[in-house]
Parts: C-alpha cells; structure tokens; sequence
C-alpha cells in the first residue's frame, strides 16, 4: 500500500505540470456508478472484481506450479494480466490488487474513498475463491502454496 502511494504522488506530481490537468476526473482511481468508465453498477462492478481476480490467482497458481514449465511463469502472469486489464478498464477502471487502488483514491478523495471499501473486499474474496479453486482443480498443490520446490525426478 505504501508504494501504491508512492507510486500515485510521483504520477500526480507528473500530472499536475500540465495545465489540462483535471484531479476531479478521478485520476484512474477504481469506481462504479456514475465513477464507472462505462457506468457499470455495482453489482457488475463487484462480480467483474471477483470474477477477474479469481481469475488472475488461477493464472499465478498455474504458472507457478511445479510441472508448469520453468521460465514462463512472467509471461503467462503479465499476459494474464494484461487480458484482465482490457475486460476490466471499461467496468471498474480494474483493480484485482488493493492496493492499486488505494493510492489513486487518496489522491482522487470523495466519491473515490467512499467506493473504496469494494475494491478491497472483491478481490480478497475473488483472490480465496480463486485460490481454493485451483487447490480443488489441481492434482498436486503449486510450489508457492506449499512453499517447496519440487525435487528433480529421480533418475
């Protein structure tokens, strides 16, 4: 969260040396309603969050599993990422992190805080839904849930 912050007062110093520079055209902070890119509701908002987060956990559960193939798991993760970005920018100008979130609210204030609270509670709930989910799909646990890497096979 404190990098999200950092993050968002470097592009905000940025952005403030233009003189079209609008702070109450939501400086990308995360909405829905009327803070909607494409006016989504919240119920659509918060399905989209869960449903895109979930998703994006599946993604790096996947990749990083032990019979995933070595190396890709950055290419697999930021393509993953990129997919959800483009469904999801339309709808809630996309969170899936937080934290992502955080730091352009706090910058963004009013209606941005106050809508806060949903881009924190769906991807929590979107990231165990997503987790649990591949646990109960996935023959073997990943290396990052259990936290050990697989031995070589045995010769």
């Amino acid at each position: 969260v404190i990098g999200a912050v950092v993050a968002a007062a470097a592009l905000y110093a940025i952005a403030t040396g233009s003189p079209t520079f609008d702070l109450a055209k939501g400086f990308a902070a995360n909405g829905y309603g009327a803070h909607s890119p494409g006016q989504y509701s919240i119920i659509s908002g918060f399905i989209a969050e869960v449903v895109l987060t979930m998703m994006f956990l599946f993604i790096i559960m996947g990749a990083t599993h032990g019979k995933a193939p070595v190396g890709f798991a950055p290419i697999a993760i930021g393509l993953g990422l990129t997919l959800i970005h483009l469904v999801g920018i339309p709808i809630t100008n996309t969170s899936v992190n937080p934290a992502r979130s955080t730091g352009p609210a706090l910058f963004a204030g009013g209606w941005a805080l106050a809508q806060l609270w949903m881009f924190w509670v769906a991807p929590l709930i979107g990231g165990a839904i997503g987790g649990i989910l591949y646990r109960w799909l996935s023959e073997e646990p990943s290396a990052q849930v259990t936290g050990v890497t697989p031995a070589a096979p045995a010769e």
